[in-house]
């Protein structure tokens, strides 16, 4: 089964060029009718970041549920992990979030989540889609229309759920936090308050041009300075649409996915509370991350990229957390997909027991030199064919052994084939990237489109 319109993470576009209030009206039909035919309760939760194009694509979005008569409670503002909650702790069939993540603000998305919060399986997705040109007939009349209701519905359910997670309080630590103008603006910083910490923010302005335009979670070094400057003992910075947090010790250096997933398994398994010893990572966490884990007596296993893979892993062997680089982390008990405010609440929660400094966690280990290299070929199914290539590949894998490790994938959406290498030393990494590349500018037509540094970032 492929899919024309949706995506790894919902239907993307720029807003009213790719994904226009047409697509929005057919998506929220075809998704109604799908939620008819499973038998779910026939109302949806629906919520959106800050960008100008969220109020004109939910507007369609709602009329196409309530037009195959599904009621929607439209929430306004609010991070996407927020609908995920809300779907599956109260009375909904689906939750709808309209929302670009980390996307410049002329791009905007839909997805959906299901009645257990978790989001859409493939199968629905292409339910939704085979339905989005067919006919309705008859159509719901009088009564039978969907309602629309909007308001604040539910949040305060969700501060209070969010409230309940830090037993120990805040009270005594000073938080930086950067909503990068997103979803999470107010509930971000309103929580902190309730929770007695003191706060110093920035990012709390949206104009509906300005989401992720100045910080935020994947542009950590304005955080990183913005703790420094004012004082705080820790920052912490969300993107878009809230379901990811990354993380500046109070010295401004980068805290991220890999070394929260760290410092959260290893105290809660100093507390005899980690069960099991095993968290999960990626293809690209860290090896350093995972030396680390490894002393503490924990186990990393690891998925492809995608926080779908991390989710469906941490359910099958029941662990606790797990997640990416890039601050996507998803804490099974409390809920299915990654949720930013509950990152930034565990990670407040293990410091206030803790009583230091967040520096030590960044002390803690070295992470390995990791590079990525993204490499344009002339055709990504044939690129590793050629006996150059063949060769440059075997011997990466042969010099590496156990003191590194390579991967190599095709890109999903460009001509392109994204190389990561990693070594315990700088000079094994590059000498193995630097012979793989020129194998594949020889015989594969490749040419280096970008190189980064991986080592101290945010990851792929």
């Amino acid at each position: 089964m492929k899919k024309q319109y949706f995506g790894t993470d919902g239907v993307r576009g720029v807003a009213n060029e790719g994904l226009t209030p047409e697509l929005a009206f057919k998506l929220g039909q075809a998704a109604g009718r799908v939620m008819l035919r499973q038998g779910t309760m026939p109302r949806v939760v629906m919520g959106r970041d800050t960008r100008r194009s969220g109020p004109m694509l939910g507007a369609a979005l709602a009329s196409g549920f309530c037009s195959v008569g599904v009621s929607v409670d439209a929430i306004g503002v609010t991070p996407t992990p927020t609908v995920s909650y809300l779907a599956r702790t109260g009375e909904y069939g689906m939750g709808a979030i309209i929302s670009a993540s980390h996307n410049p603000a002329p791009d905007n998305g839909i997805k959906f989540v299901g009645h257990d919060g978790k989001k859409t399986t493939d199968e629905t997705e292409y339910e939704i889609e085979q339905l989005l040109d067919s006919s309705i007939e008859p159509r719901p009349i009088g009564a039978n229309v969907g309602e629309l209701v909007t308001g604040m519905i539910g949040l305060d359910r969700y501060l209070d759920y969010l409230e309940s997670l830090v037993p120990e309080r805040l009270e005594g630590l000073k938080v930086a936090v950067d909503a990068a103008h997103g979803a999470a603006y107010e509930l971000g910083p309103t929580i902190l308050k309730r929770l007695g910490a003191e706060v110093v923010v920035t990012g709390v302005s949206p104009n509906g041009i300005n989401i992720n335009e100045e910080g935020g979670a994947t542009k950590p070094g304005f955080i990183q300075e913005f703790a420094v400057k004012t004082g705080c003992d820790i920052g912490v910075a969300f993107d878009g649409d809230a379901d990811r947090a990354v993380f500046s010790d109070e010295k401004g250096r980068l805290i991220n996915g890999d070394r929260v997933i760290g410092l959260w398994a290893a105290h809660w398994r100093k507390e005899g509370r980690l069960n099991p010893c095993t968290v999960i990572g990626t293809v690209m966490t860290n090896g350093g991350f995972e030396h680390f884990m490894a002393e503490q007596g924990i186990e990393v296993v690891r998925t492809p990229v995608g926080d779908k893979y991390v989710s469906d892993k941490l359910f099958e062997l029941k662990a606790q957390v797990g997640g990416e680089q890039s601050g996507h982390i998803i804490f099974r008990e409390l809920g299915p997909t990654g949720d930013g405010l509950i990152t930034m609440l565990e990670v407040l929660r293990v410091l206030k027991r803790e009583g230091g400094k967040p520096s030590h966690w960044v002390d803690a280990y070295e992470p390995w030199p990791q590079l990525l290299v993204n490499m344009s070929v002339n055709d990504k199914s044939t690129w590793n064919q050629g006996s150059l290539v063949q060769s440059a590949l075997k011997q990466a894998e042969a010099d590496l052994g156990e003191n590194g490790r390579l991967v190599v994938r095709a890109s999903g959406t460009q001509p392109m084939v994204r190389v990561m290498v990693e070594a315990n030393h700088e000079n094994l990494r590059d000498v193995v990237t630097a012979r793989i590349v020129e194998a594949m500018e020889t015989e594969a037509g490749g040419k280096v489109a970008g190189r980064v540094d991986l080592t101290h970032a945010l990851g792929d």
